[in-house]
Formats: structure tokens, sequence, C-alpha cells
């Protein structure tokens, strides 16, 4: 629903999203005033601008750590950006912090999709194949199931592909909106998820 474009209303949209005042009203005016049009031009420029940076180095960042409570499931997570200036940043810190947390949750095995070892995609799509469900289907419709099956599979391993908590985006874009807010190039190097007595 289209809202007046409104000093209010600009600023409710710098808080849903981060940007940029100048940035959110241009949004608001693009959109005719609708807040979730707003939200997605926001969106769609971020992706713009993190795409142009994501072929610059990042050697700096931090390695945040989270313990659930009681002590039994903890995460060390290193995320890297450019510059240490970046790495004491508020909102930087803040994403490391619900990163970290992810991981304990979620328990991802991968940083990416091009992280997870081919062998064990091709395995992964063998065993797809292999469900009587799919293999009677004609090739085409094989492949595109095939293709479903594994979009999802990432989705349960890869935390870039992974749903971050309620909201309608995934770990990987929560990282695209925290380039284009911060302006440096951010990605996950590594993490390791620990669970009290595994593999003893």
């Amino acid at each position: 629903m289209p809202e007046p474009i409104t000093p209010e209303t600009v600023k409710k949209l710098r808080e849903m999203t981060g940007a940029g005042i100048m940035d959110c009203k241009r949004a608001l005016v693009e959109s005719g005033g609708d807040m979730d049009a707003a939200v997605a031009v926001l969106r769609a420029s971020g992706q713009v601008s993190a795409a142009k940076k994501a072929d610059r180095d990042a050697r700096d960042g931090v390695i945040g750590s989270y313990i659930h409570a009681g002590s039994r499931l903890g995460a060390l997570i290193e995320i890297n950006c450019e510059t240490d200036f970046v790495a004491r940043n508020e909102d930087f810190q803040r994403l490391v912090r619900n990163l970290a947390t992810h991981v304990v949750g979620m328990n991802p095995q991968y940083v990416t999709i091009e992280s997870v070892p081919a062998e064990i995609v091709e395995a992964r799509r063998a065993e797809f194949r292999a469900d009587p469900k799919v293999a009677g289907k004609p090739a085409e419709i094989q492949d595109k199931i095939l293709d479903g099956q594994l979009q999802k599979w990432y989705q349960d391993v890869v935390l870039y592909e992974q749903p971050f908590r309620d909201t309608d985006q995934n770990v990987g874009q929560l990282i695209t909106d925290a380039i284009a807010r911060i302006g440096e190039n951010i990605r996950v190097r590594r993490f390791t998820r620990y669970a009290l007595g595994e593999e003893l």
C-alpha cells in the first residue's frame, strides 16, 4: 500500500534497510511510495553495488564466536572485510554475531555452492537420479527435477543459500545488503561448529 513520501516514511525505510537517507528517498519516489517496492529497489541497487565490490581484496576482518546457552553448542566464524576500520564497525560486528549464531542453529556444512566438492555434488545428484520417482521421467524432466532437488539440498547445507531466520532473505543476500550498506567487500571465509561430545 503506497504511503505519502514524508520524512517519517523515509526514516521508516532507513530503519528497515539501513540504506542512506537519499537512497531511501529515491527508492520511495521510484516506487510511488510503496514501502515493499522501495525495499526491492534498494535491494536491487545493493546487488549492483555489491557486485562491483566483489573482486576487491578482503583480508581484514574478525573471528567471531557464539556459545549457545548451556555451553553445549558453539561456533567460530571468520568474516573478512577490506579494512580494520570496518572490522570494528558496529554494523559489521552485528553481522558477525548474527552469522555465528546462525551457524550454531542451522549447522551448514559449506560456505558457498562453489566450495562444495564436485564429488559430493555428483554423489548427491546420483542419489537423486536413482529415486524411482525421478528415474521414470524423460531426460529433460529429470534434469529439471535434479536441479530443483540440488537447490533444495544447497539450502540445507550451504551457508550462503540458507534462509536467514524468519526473513525473506538467505544469508548470501544478507551479506550483499551489508556490502551495499557498509561499502566494502565482505565474505565469510570459514567457520567451525562444535557440539559437545560429537565424534568421540
